[in-house]
């Protein structure tokens, strides 16, 4: 008489793997948003004047005009809802950029969107006299684009290449890095009104600075997740892209186009942060591996966590005043960019 056998348990390591690794990824991201979900807490509670969660929940929901209540909603929750955005356009915008250049090293400045926002607003201060901030958001973001642009274009168009992208934005960032300051060094009221800009701040949030961006960084981050799977075949080159079917002209348009809403209106909204979006990316990957579909969602969740948690940094360390969130991120990105050039580096030996 036959006996049905028991059906078999896969033991092959790579039929159990991948399920095992797609589960521990996913606990990983929401972990992740935990973490995110305190920060974003404490960056509410945490200040100049400590303010206990509970009359943190009452300013959100039961708003009296309070002092308290004033300080929850009117100057902390625009601050902490702009480093969120902020900061995840960071993070995908540098994983972006490090797919479209294939360096792991690459930061979202490489194509000179920070330089074409700086110049465009010491342009706007010194010759329109432009005083505000919500102008400088326009002008700041209108210097990005316009860049991204040009070094596009200044790549070859059609024939462009990481290369030839990375030493076009490099060239252009050198010259409106000049103007800027030569700007600066000439009048010095467009000096002393773009300081505070250059240096990289939440302090300055508004609702309406918020509302400008948002749509602009909503829509970066909806096509930079649509470009997960063409980036995962450029950065495997062009050949193997091609051979898989990938478009690499309107991949790489796209990705620019990406790069230049999420990283050109974060930069428009705050000044320029730098080492965000290098640290978040690279770091990334070495707890995910090299697929996209991973690392950009990872990225923008600990990207903004990482932001709030300089900016919470930056309001303690020098209490009653503050260090602002570009300063700390410099601090923190600093010796971390030199560990990891020093470890790619031995790597290579």
């Amino acid at each position: 008489m036959l006996v049905d056998s028991p059906p078999e348990t896969p033991t092959d390591p790579a039929q159990v793997n991948p399920s095992r690794r797609h589960l521990v990824r996913l606990a990983g991201l929401i972990a992740a948003a935990g973490a995110l979900a305190v920060l974003t807490a404490l960056g509410l509670a945490v200040g100049a004047k400590q303010i206990p969660l509970d009359q943190v929940w009452h300013g959100l929901v039961h708003y009296s005009g309070t002092d308290t209540d004033v300080i929850v909603r009117d100057v902390r929750m625009p601050r902490t809802l702009l480093g969120l955005a902020v900061g995840a356009a960071l993070g995908l915008g540098g994983a972006v950029m490090q797919a479209l250049t294939r360096n792991p090293l690459a930061d979202p400045g490489l194509l000179g969107i920070n330089a074409g926002a700086a110049a465009a607003v010491v342009t706007a201060i010194s010759v329109l006299g432009v005083t505000s901030l919500t102008g400088y958001v326009w002008f700041a973001f209108l210097g990005a684009a316009v860049v991204s642009a040009a070094v596009y274009v200044l790549g070859g168009t059609r024939g462009a290449t990481p290369v030839r992208l990375a030493l076009a934005g490099t060239a252009l960032t050198a010259v409106l890095t000049g103007y800027t300051n030569a700007v600066n060094l000439l009048d010095s009221a467009a000096l002393d009104k773009m300081r505070f800009w250059t240096v990289g701040s939440l302090a300055t949030a508004t609702l309406p600075t918020f509302a400008h961006i948002a749509p602009f960084l909503a829509a970066g981050a909806v096509l930079a997740l649509l470009l997960a799977r063409p980036l995962n075949a450029v950065a495997l080159g062009d050949d193997q892209a091609r051979a898989l079917g990938a478009r690499l002209t309107r991949t790489r348009i796209l990705a620019m186009c990406a790069v230049t809403l999420l990283c050109g209106g974060a930069t428009a909204a705050c000044g320029p942060i730098v080492y965000l979006g290098l640290m978040v990316p690279h770091a990334v990957r070495a707890l995910t591996g090299p697929d996209l579909r991973w690392i950009l969602p990872y990225s923008a969740v600990l990207s903004p966590a990482l932001l709030l948690g300089a900016d919470i940094l930056g309001r303690v360390a020098a209490r009653p005043g503050e260090l602002q969130v570009g300063i700390v991120t410099a601090v923190l990105g600093g010796p971390v960019f030199i560990h990891l050039v020093r470890r790619r580096r031995m790597a290579q030996l």
